[in-house]
């Protein structure tokens, strides 16, 4: 079983930062994307960001990219969100995921398509 467990969420002010950090184990696969989601209440899942651990550009969605800043450190299995410049609408639940996948080069946007998620952690941006 793939375990991911997220830390970092927080209640901030409008324009704080905040790093979110997702750590995985219990691996059963060598080829995986891991992505970023969130969950405002009344709305659907959100995709925010994924990576890959055979490298590549980071992928972003359109609502973050500017912002945010996925990035990973291998050593530790861990996949981070750097969120920068927060919004009020930032303020939701926020969920890693991984895809296994033997192409990890196609970019997969859609909740539906990862197999495992977090348990999420709660951000909170007043303004």
């Amino acid at each position: 079983q793939v375990q991911l467990v997220e830390s970092g969420g927080g209640l901030v002010q409008a324009g704080d930062s905040l790093r979110l950090s997702c750590a995985a184990s219990g691996r059963t696969f060598s080829t995986y994307a891991m992505g970023w989601f969130r969950q405002a209440p009344g709305k659907e899942r959100e995709f925010l960001a994924v990576i890959t651990w055979s490298g590549g550009s980071p992928y972003y969605a359109d609502s973050v990219k500017g912002r945010f800043t996925i990035f990973r450190d291998n050593a530790k299995n861990t996949v981070y969100l750097q969120m920068n410049s927060l919004k009020p609408e930032d303020t939701a639940v926020y969920y890693c995921a991984v895809r296994p996948t033997v192409n990890t080069a196609v970019v997969v946007t859609s909740p539906y398509r990862y197999d495992y998620w977090g348990q999420g952690t709660q951000v909170t941006v007043s303004s």
